[in-house]
């Protein structure tokens, strides 16, 4: 039996793209070909994931803090892309307070034959496997419920960590000694800290060990 061409679709952000990366590498160990959907901001994090064969782009008008407007010609291109490809099978990865939904449909109309995500909404023939998300879920550990459930468990051997690859040069900002990231900031810029905050933060990590 042919292993499935699969497309993973996860919209938002770098930061949720990497946070799909676990599912990805299951999906992928199961398929012939792993494409991964993402939006603008996500295109560059999709593009160090283990076990991604191609990256699509769409700005999906349902996404992000300053959605694209909805034109039928975007539209007509994505379905376009997405019927070339003849894909089997599609997993939409959303957070807890998003709808799969709109992506599901457009999926359909580009012959996708078989689809699964989270749904807290009732999907009517939009989706094939309709999961659902367990409370207080992490995103990387919801993904990865979805993926084992449409048939995707991660292969012997992966431990379901995050990881990309091949890891970006970092010597010219943290010179060659071991570092720690610190993101205490938020996507939406009003939620955001300060830069200075942000270096307190650093500071009284530091400090305490």
């Amino acid at each position: 039996m042919t292993a499935p061409r699969t497309l993973v679709v996860r919209l938002d952000s770098a930061g949720d793209v990497l946070l799909a990366g676990p599912a990805v590498r299951a999906v992928a160990a199961g398929s012939s070909h792993t494409a991964l959907l993402c939006g603008p901001l996500g295109v560059r994090a999709a593009r160090l994931l283990p076990g991604v064969d191609e990256v699509l782009e769409y700005d999906a008008p349902w996404a992000g803090v300053d959605p694209a407007p909805v034109t039928r010609a975007e539209t007509r291109r994505l379905l376009g892309e997405l019927a070339a490809r003849a894909f089997d099978r599609a997993l939409v990865l959303v957070s807890y307070h998003q709808s799969p939904l709109p992506a599901a449909l457009l999926l359909k109309l580009a012959g996708v034959r078989w689809t699964a995500a989270d749904s807290e909404d009732y999907p009517g023939s939009l989706l094939d496997l309709r999961h659902h998300r367990l409370p207080h879920r992490h995103e990387a550990e919801a993904a990865l419920d979805l993926a084992r459930d449409a048939g995707f468990p991660l292969p012997p051997g992966d431990d379901g960590t995050l990881r990309v690859s091949p890891p970006p040069a970092t010597g010219h900002l943290t010179g060659p000694g071991p570092y720690v990231v610190l993101h205490p900031g938020a996507a939406v810029p009003a939620r955001a800290w300060s830069a200075a905050r942000a270096a307190r933060a650093a500071a009284a990590l530091s400090a305490a060990g």
